[in-house]
């Protein structure tokens, strides 16, 4: 491991998602230690996007925007909102030149599968419809995010092509996880690693699915036909039980012939990147606003 990171391991906060209040306020806790980006110039707005019910998003306004990312937290399902992306949205705004609107989703188990995949798909179809309101050229729209955020990211793209919805331009999954089963080598091996483990993650499924049945639109890994998909940026941990399974599914986007970029992140465990201090997280924050303004900025 990165010997960065592991000073910081023993530091982090055990979050037990079997008890989701206490995890939101575990994760809220740890966000409000990150500094937030100070970007002269740029806009920040709270608004809601009209749906059933109306999705709260914050919207990131660049100087110069022509693009824009739908971009959606992490968290297991469970955790995280507006104010604990904060951060990470800001930087992601600095550093891509892009629009980033991110995205409150409803929160597991309270609201189950397809819930939080409803308001993301709305969020997009708004900003395609508003493009021009948001100063941005619709057709430089992504969606991203990290985690669980990533998770919802390939599912709405999978969902955005199935209805011939909103074009996607590009698709940014950082650490996702997209098979509920965890049958892959680091599932299976990487059971009690920092932050994120196999109970961890099992917790997030169930509370996530509740009753309904793992399709593709909520285990994006269950895809069979991956043709027609946007370009994607996948970025995996080393010490991650989700590594292979973002590995893997990068490779079969290549076989249906959908031009990826894949980074394995060595020395990394699952979230990380949050350690602003070290040298490879600064790396890690600064590659995705570089893919994101490659992809839809420039």
């Amino acid at each position: 491991m990165d010997p960065e990171l592991e000073a910081f391991v023993p530091f982090f906060p055990d979050v037990d998602l079997n008890d989701p209040a206490s995890a939101r306020a575990s994760l809220a806790a740890l966000a409000g230690g990150v500094p937030a980006a100070d970007v002269p110039g740029m806009v920040i707005e709270d608004r809601t996007v009209p749906a059933d019910p109306g999705v709260p998003v914050r919207i990131y306004r660049p100087r110069e925007a022509r693009g824009a990312v739908i971009w959606l937290h992490g968290g297991g399902f469970v955790m995280g909102g507006l104010d604990t992306e904060h951060p990470w949205a800001a930087r992601i705004a600095a550093d891509s030149g892009a629009v980033v609107i991110s995205v409150g989703y409803r929160l597991a188990p309270e609201h189950p599968y397809p819930a939080a995949l409803d308001d993301v798909y709305a969020v997009l179809a708004w900003a395609a419809e508003n493009a021009a309101g948001l100063g941005v050229d619709p057709e430089r729209i992504a969606i991203g995010g990290h985690s669980a955020g990533a998770t919802l990211a390939a599912a709405v793209a999978l969902l955005a092509r199935d209805r011939q919805g909103p074009a996607l331009r590009f698709q940014l999954l950082n650490q996702p996880g997209l098979d509920e089963r965890q049958e892959s080598w680091s599932a299976r091996t990487f059971t009690d690693t920092p932050w994120m483990t196999r109970d961890k993650i099992s917790a997030a499924w169930r509370h996530y699915l509740g009753d309904a049945p793992a399709t593709p639109y909520a285990a994006p890994g269950r895809a069979e036909d991956l043709t027609g998909l946007p370009p994607a940026h996948i970025a995996t941990a080393e010490f991650c039980p989700n590594r292979d399974e973002g590995i893997e599914y990068a490779l079969r986007l290549l076989r249906a012939g959908v031009p990826v970029e894949l980074h394995q992140w060595a020395g990394t465990f699952h979230g990380s990147q949050a350690l602003l201090s070290a040298e490879v997280s600064q790396r890690q924050i600064a590659e995705l606003g570089a893919v994101l303004r490659r992809a839809v900025a420039g």
